[in-house]
């Protein structure tokens, strides 16, 4: 009985360090600098989305998001002039352990410059769908007239 407890306390411990892996791996690939290149929908049409509270998908379209992995810090930046607030943003996020279906998601909370919340401590969740050492993608589901709404972001790497 201690054998059979043992092994099983081996295999859970091996199962969690090799998620651990990964999520570390991710955070190394992640670290530098990323333009956000496209964003699109899961249906056709034309949509007035506004991404994190902050700016429209147009305006958040070819920024540049720097991610600092070390303290799970980043900033994205807003540069189109057409837009109404542009600028820098600061973020924290962090990558949790994955769903039971395997995805991995992507946390995602704006802060000010002394690392503070900005909105009440509300964040956002994304899911990793790719990640390697040139392209990412995320996709996050919303509700729109009832119904799943994906909305799909895809960056490359600039260094």
């Amino acid at each position: 009985m201690k054998k059979i407890i043992l092994l099983l306390a081996v295999i859970l411990l091996a199962s969690c360090s090799a998620s651990q892996k990964t999520i570390i791996a991710a955070k190394k690939t992640l670290k530098g600098e990323w333009s956000l290149d496209n964003i699109s929908y899961d249906r056709s049409g034309v949509f007035d989305v506004t991404l994190y509270n902050d700016a429209s998908a147009e305006c958040l379209t070819g920024g540049i998001w720097k991610f600092i992995p070390n303290n799970n810090t980043g900033m994205y930046t807003v540069n189109d002039s057409q837009c109404t607030s542009t600028g820098a943003r600061n973020f924290r996020f962090t990558i949790p352990e994955p769903s039971e279906n395997g995805d991995y998601s992507f946390l995602f909370k704006p802060i000010d410059d002394k690392k503070r919340s900005t909105n009440d401590n509300k964040g956002y969740r994304m899911t990793l769908k790719q990640l390697d050492d040139t392209t990412m993608t995320w996709t996050q589901t919303v509700s729109l007239e009832g119904r799943p709404f994906v909305i799909t972001m895809n960056f490359n790497k600039l260094q």
